[in-house]
């Protein structure tokens, strides 16, 4: 004879209000997407990889002076990470700058008239 047990849950499953249908997003036009302000860390990351090029350097060699790898230099250079105040400060000094004259020359990058975008050119090396 098989026998039969009885199984009650420990907690009761909170009861689910029905989910409301989304109500699609209109994608942004081509026009408002150029008009949008840049990030901060994307411009700075512009400004950095600009001073690391026209001094020359690879990226091992800027990393290694500031004490970070050349994996978290790169990410900061195309704007995908944030880094803090220190770190920024070591950016600074490994490529010869101090923290005030690179935040001024991002500052500078940020007020200009037809912003830049990822992948432009910002200054040609003679």
């Amino acid at each position: 004879m098989a026998e039969h047990a009885n199984v009650y849950p420990l907690r009761r499953e909170p009861e689910r209000e029905p989910q409301r249908e989304r109500e699609p997003q209109p994608e942004p036009r081509p026009q408002e997407r150029q008009t949008q302000e840049p990030l901060w860390r994307e411009v700075l990351g512009r400004r950095l990889r600009v001073l690391r090029q026209e001094q020359q350097e690879t990226l091992s060699e800027t990393a290694t002076r500031a004490g970070i790898s050349p994996q978290y230099l790169s990410e900061i250079e195309r704007g995908r990470k944030e880094p803090s105040s220190e770190m920024i400060a070591a950016l600074a000094g490994a490529l010869g700058t101090t923290l005030i004259d690179l935040t001024e020359q991002v500052a500078i990058d940020l007020r200009r008239p037809g912003r830049t975008r990822p992948g432009d050119i910002l200054a040609l090396a003679a």
